[in-house]
């Protein structure tokens, strides 16, 4: 292992100093700019700097995979639809998790003839990383895949799936103990494939609302297996950067969770024996009370207290802009208006708010569970824009449903509710929602930018 010269050390500190501020920045909408710039700064001069202190071979070759990663990284960042946020941060954090492997099976191939001088802790950091990383890369690309819907979003289940699972768990732990025991590369290569069969195993019986917090937990994987690689390289950024983002995606990982109302272990788990967030997804026939954007017009038009309930749906139609002009003409005509966010509405933590503030929504209006849910008794209407399983009383009401326990926004119990859906098609969790059935709510049916559109005009010619 190159020493590395004093200014180096003291560089990848102050590097190490920018991604703990970066993440303090990100904690909130005013100071999120500046800690993504600082943290992108300061990954920026972690990576040059190994070029001018190392005898580095296959320089060229080094330099044109950062440019194609460079290009890559920047064009699909630019092409990326809101919607399609959470598949991107799987894939990039697929890529990391795998990135770390490999970087780990190199360092293994180096360690091997010198491995009486290695210590054992140095050979466990390195076996963790192999197969934590193929775990982290396999499960991300599975995760992709059923966001993208490029296979089913359901669960998916064959008979023996637990005793294969445990099967393969076991050959991980007894290929991983040889690793340190006697190291050899046959048995690195074993363990990431070992690793990769285990990340698929992992998340394929994971369906429905589980999916973005599985992402979420394959994120603190590959920070860990980053943080992993760190301590085997010597490098205190990887070390550094690696702790914090294992740490943030397990604490991430812990409430979300809680706000499905559910143990991470069901989420994985809860498939292999029977359960589900994944309900029949059957479009009902039942009777609902429909009407058209000059009905609602007069509900929004001329209530005093407005709640809209943001969801995916929203995303899929960019409607955010619309909703916004909407909300800002029954301010001017006098309503209080609020949203009303829900920890999971969308695909991924956040999703609403990044959604909402890309339309320039005042952050104060975005009002988080806990904090409305005692409000909606007072509320003369609330708007539910792409939304479903966050306002369906099934989670209250109904033992057995898929996310019986999970908290909800109390939208049931405002004096009006307008629903607007393209269909009777059931939410992402796939169960039929009460909530449209019950004699307070007004379905609205189109496209949810269309929809607002109309409304936004009706509203105006009041």
């Amino acid at each position: 292992m190159t020493t590395m010269p004093t200014w180096v050390q003291l560089v990848y500190l102050a590097c190490a100093v920018c991604f703990i501020l970066a993440l303090k920045g990100l904690s909130g909408p005013k100071t999120a700019r500046a800690g993504n710039l600082i943290g992108a700064g300061a990954a920026v001069v972690a990576v040059i700097v190994p070029f001018t202190y190392l005898d580095l071979d296959h320089v060229p070759l080094i330099v044109a995979a950062i440019a194609v990663g460079t290009v890559i990284g920047v064009v699909g960042a630019q092409r990326v639809q809101m919607t399609q946020m959470p598949q991107m941060v799987a894939l990039f954090n697929g890529v990391g998790g795998g990135a770390a492997a490999l970087v780990a099976l190199l360092e293994l191939d180096e360690m091997i003839p010198h491995a009486d001088d290695i210590s054992w802790f140095t050979l466990a950091a390195t076996a963790f990383t192999i197969l934590v990383g193929s775990v982290s890369f396999a499960g991300s690309i599975v995760t992709f895949a059923k966001l993208q819907e490029l296979m089913t979003s359901r669960p998916v289940v064959f008979p023996g799936l637990p005793v294969v699972f445990a099967l393969a768990g076991i050959a991980a732990v007894v290929l991983g103990v040889l690793t340190v025991t006697s190291p050899a590369m046959w048995i690195g290569i074993v363990l990431a494939l070992i690793g990769l069969a285990v990340g698929m195993l992992l998340v394929l019986p994971v369906g429905g609302a589980d999916v973005p917090i599985v992402i979420s937990l394959l994120n603190a994987f590959t920070g860990l297996t980053v943080a992993a690689s760190g301590y085997v390289l010597g490098n205190v950024v990887l070390l550094v950067a690696g702790t914090l983002v294992g740490a943030s995606g397990t604490f991430l990982t812990m409430l979300m969770a809680k706000a499905m109302g559910r143990s991470v272990s069901n989420i994985l788990f809860g498939a292999l024996k029977g359960g589900s967030t994944l309900g029949a997804g059957v479009a009902s026939d039942r009777p609902v009370k429909s009407a058209g954007p000059e009905d609602i017009a007069i509900l929004l038009g001329y209530a005093d207290r407005v709640i809209i309930i943001p969801g995916y749906g929203l995303a899929v139609a960019q409607a955010q802009h619309t909703l916004r002009e909407l909300v800002d003409v029954l301010i001017a005509r006098g309503a209080q208006v609020d949203y009303a966010i829900h920890p999971v509405a969308g695909r991924m933590p956040g999703h609403m708010n990044v959604l909402l503030a890309e339309a320039q929504v005042p952050y104060e209006q975005l009002i988080e569970m806990d904090e409305i849910n005692g409000e909606f008794k007072t509320t003369d209407v609330v708007l539910v824009v792409g939304a479903n399983d966050v306002v369906n009383p099934a989670a209250k009401t109904t033992p057995g449903a898929p996310i019986y326990g999970m908290p909800i926004l109390n939208a049931d119990e405002a004096k009006q509710v307008v629903f607007m859906k393209r269909s009777m098609r059931p939410g992402f969790a796939g169960i039929e929602n009460e909530l449209l059935f019950e004699p307070t709510t007004t379905l609205l049916f189109g496209d949810a930018k269309d929809s607002l559109s109309k409304l936004l005009s009706a509203v105006k010619a009041l």
